[in-house]
């Protein structure tokens, strides 16, 4: 699978970013996509996925403020951040996984600053 991500960028404490990543190649009917976030000096930690089943899950750190969703006929994750934190800022990271194999994407930067 080729994962193409979008929407990252600089806003403002309490402003909202939709990232955006597309899946391509060769998918599996089982899967799921997700997010994940590495700021320097951490480590990468899971932000939020979905299953093709559509069940979802949230770090406690973004519940009530990040929503997860998928376009199953695009092939496409979404992530709505809204009510963003400085500690929010890091390179969001999509993932797509099956019972086999990890993929991720480039990431895109996220910087929450006034």
């Amino acid at each position: 699978a080729h994962l193409v991500e979008s929407g990252g960028g600089l806003v403002q404490p309490g402003g909202s970013l939709r990232l955006s990543c597309a899946a391509s190649g060769t998918l599996f009917s089982i899967n799921t996509m997700g997010w994940y976030r590495q700021a320097p000096g951490k480590e990468r930690e899971l932000v939020a996925h979905i299953t093709s089943g559509g069940r979802k899950n949230y770090a406690d750190s973004v519940k009530g403020r990040f929503t997860i969703s998928r376009d199953y006929v695009k092939n496409t994750v979404y992530l709505q951040m809204n009510s963003l934190k400085p500690e929010d800022a890091a390179v969001y990271y999509c993932n797509y996984a099956t019972a086999l194999n990890d993929y991720w994407g480039q990431g895109t930067q996220v910087s929450v600053s006034s």
